[in-house]
């Protein structure tokens, strides 16, 4: 007992503890490294001996490829969006029909003039003439909404209506609506 009171009793002493404490301090950053491995696995995956940083530098890569692909996806898009657009402004937008008895017959509105218009109040008014004996089908193109040709009263009134966007529903003129339109 005489020799841990002495000097060296005591550095051996207190290089015992520090022993004991650096063997204490090892053993938890072990544990700590072990989880800290685990956790990057799990980041990670099983590739290898690959640290974070390579793995951030990856997926900074891959981020790029793919924001590089959405860019060009997105230009696609807007470009076929724009081509259907400019396909649909040449597409019927406004349309109407118009019964009449163009002779005055009493013959139940069997003529019929019908607009049918694009997006730029372009198009064409379709004119079908019925008497008792014959039937006439007239055809004015129609530009902005008026006609290249002088249009009947008929056909002016099937535009106004289209252009108006009012039911779609036949009109007979002088009458009330009628079915067939």
């Amino acid at each position: 007992m005489h020799e841990l009171t002495g000097t060296t009793g005591i550095v051996a002493l207190a290089a015992g503890a520090l022993a004991l404490v650096a063997l204490a301090t090892a053993i938890w950053l072990a544990l700590a490294l072990r989880r800290l491995r685990r956790d990057q696995r799990l980041v990670l995956g099983d590739h290898g001996t690959r640290d974070l940083v390579e793995h951030a530098a990856g997926l900074e890569r891959e981020f790029r490829v793919l924001h590089e692909y959405v860019e060009d996806a997105a230009e696609r898009l807007h470009e076929r969006m724009a081509e259907a657009e400019r396909r649909l402004d040449g597409a019927v937008a406004y349309r109407a029909l118009v019964r009449y008895d163009a002779y005055g017959e009493m013959s139940g509105h069997q003529s019929t003039s019908i607009a049918l218009l694009d997006a730029h109040r372009d198009g064409v008014v379709l004119s079908s003439i019925l008497h008792r004996d014959q039937a006439r089908l007239y055809a004015k193109r129609v530009e902005g909404g008026v006609g290249e040709l002088e249009l009947s009263p008929e056909e002016q009134e099937a535009v106004r209506i289209a252009l108006e966007g009012a039911p779609q529903a036949a009109r007979a003129r002088g009458g009330a609506p009628r079915d067939g339109g």
